[in-house]
C-alpha cells in the first residue's frame, strides 16, 4: 500500500481527492489500519483531516470504528476534530467506545 501511495503522490494525485463514497485516501488508510500510509499522508502539509464522506464519517470515525487506536491517536495529535457527528448523529467515540484503547482516547466527548 505504501509503494502505491508513493507512486500516486509522485504522479501528483491529489491527497484530498474524493472517491465515489466521498472518502479520501486518508479515510481508507485509517479504516484499514495502515499505519505507515496514515503517517505518510499526515506528513503532507495540505492533507485535510476532518473531511466528511457521504455518510458524514471523518477519518477519525473510520479508525475509531475499526479499533485502530494508534491511528486515532495520530489523527488526534494532528488536530482531528472529535466533536463531529456523522449522519447517524454519532461521534467517533460512539463508534469506537467498544474498543477500550480507542474509548480512552476519545472519552472526553459527551453526547
Amino acid at each position: 500500500n505504501l509503494l502505491f501511495l508513493e507512486e500516486c503522490l509522485a504522479n501528483r494525485v491529489s491527497v484530498n481527492g474524493l472517491d465515489k463514497s466521498g472518502s479520501t485516501a486518508l479515510h481508507w488508510a485509517a479504516s484499514g489500519g495502515h499505519i505507515e500510509c496514515v503517517e505518510r499522508l499526515l506528513s503532507i502539509p495540505n492533507v485535510e483531516i476532518n473531511v466528511q464522506n457521504k455518510l458524514d464519517d471523518t477519518q477519525l470515525h473510520n479508525s475509531a470504528w475499526k479499533g485502530h487506536h494508534v491511528i486515532v491517536e495520530m489523527l488526534l495529535d494532528k488536530g482531528a476534530n472529535k466533536m463531529i457527528r456523522n449522519n447517524e448523529n454519532q461521534y467517533p467515540y460512539d463508534l469506537g467506545s467498544k474498543h477500550p484503547e480507542v474509548g480512552t482516547l476519545l472519552k472526553t466527548v459527551s453526547g
